[in-house]
């Protein structure tokens, strides 16, 4: 079997404190004295679910808490440049992570502020590491819909800037979806990838929201759009891309185990899809480990693993001399030695 790590990837679905490393979580907690719960510390990675709001509440406390540990421009440039530095560890040519700035806005000047920071922060680490990297600005679906327009005229504001997409992130269950069309109009008319979380936590009728009242163009998770034929039919016809997160998917008990990840379905179907870790810091598992992982649960020959990273650059924003470079080397990996 060839070497995952070795296979060029597109990363098109992570969070931007979920992205820290384990190691950095408990250096900046203990530079500033900050308690961890134990989730985080001896019993990491910790043992999730998010069958019920109980779950999901704790789920979401622990992302809050390690989120918490950023009180500086240095900790978010650091926090950039690992994450970098880890994609390319894992084979990664290109990055686009995703980031609410309302929620580091109170400790960093404002969403303008901190949307600024980070972009100089991504600009950065692209340099360092020769990753290619974006950012994709999310609105939180527990927030008022206002908040979400805000957002979106932020991101219109930087796009050609660094940031390519507009989403809307937390728990799919909550709220109604179809109140953030305004927001989603506002970054359709701006030219923004439209990436709104769902067909996770709930099935085929909030995709079909997604893709009717939002005009999603591709899909944070959408894996259970492999419970609806005719549903699935229309996101390969209409080339909507699905950001599936395998180990997220099990961690947060959408599926029993990872050969339960309905993977083979959607590819069989024709789906374009990119594997993505979404949450490494919580889950325990970067990139390459998502591929590995389906190779492992769904017996994937070299062949497919390489089909499912094209598809990744295929689906981003990358530009099209990374994108063909990338499918080049894709190829090489996949020649005969």
């Amino acid at each position: 079997m060839r070497d995952l790590t070795a296979l060029p990837k597109a990363h098109l679905h992570l969070h931007f404190t979920g992205s820290m490393r384990h190691t950095t979580l408990l250096e900046l907690a203990a530079r500033d004295g900050i308690h961890l719960p134990d989730a985080l510390v001896e019993e990491w990675p910790p043992q999730l679910t998010a069958a019920d709001e109980k779950g999901w509440f704790r789920f979401q406390r622990l992302y809050d808490v390690a989120r918490s540990v950023l009180r500086t421009e240095a900790d978010v440039r650091r926090l950039v440049l690992e994450a970098a530095e880890d994609d390319v560890t894992d084979g990664g040519r290109w990055l686009e992570i995703q980031v609410d700035p309302s929620g580091y806005a109170a400790r960093f000047g404002g969403i303008t502020a901190f949307t600024d920071l980070v972009l100089d922060a991504v600009r950065d680490a692209s340099a360092r590491t020769g990753l290619g990297i974006a950012v994709v600005i999310a609105a939180n679906r527990t927030r008022h819909p206002l908040d979400a327009r805000t957002l979106a005229r932020l991101a219109s504001q930087y796009v050609d800037r660094g940031v390519v997409g507009f989403g809307l992130s937390n728990d799919e269950r909550r709220g109604r979806t179809s109140d953030f069309a305004g927001a989603f109009a506002i970054a359709e008319r701006a030219g923004l990838l439209l990436a709104p979380h769902g067909g996770e936590l709930r099935g085929p009728e909030h995709i079909r929201v997604c893709l009717d009242a939002l005009h999603a163009g591709r899909l944070g998770h959408g894996v259970r759009a492999a419970e609806d034929p005719d549903l699935l039919a229309r996101i390969v016809d209409a080339g909507v891309a699905l950001e599936v997160c395998p180990v997220s998917n099990v961690a947060l008990g959408v599926y029993s185990d990872l050969t339960s990840v309905p993977l083979p379905t959607l590819l069989e179907a024709g789906a374009t899809v990119a594997l993505g870790a979404d949450d490494p810091l919580l889950f325990g598992s970067r990139l390459a480990g998502q591929y590995a992982t389906m190779r492992a649960a769904h017996d994937l020959s070299d062949e497919q693993l390489a089909e499912l990273a094209r598809m990744s650059f295929r689906a981003s924003r990358a530009p099209k001399d990374v994108v063909d470079a990338a499918l080049g080397d894709i190829d090489a990996w996949l020649a005969p030695s």
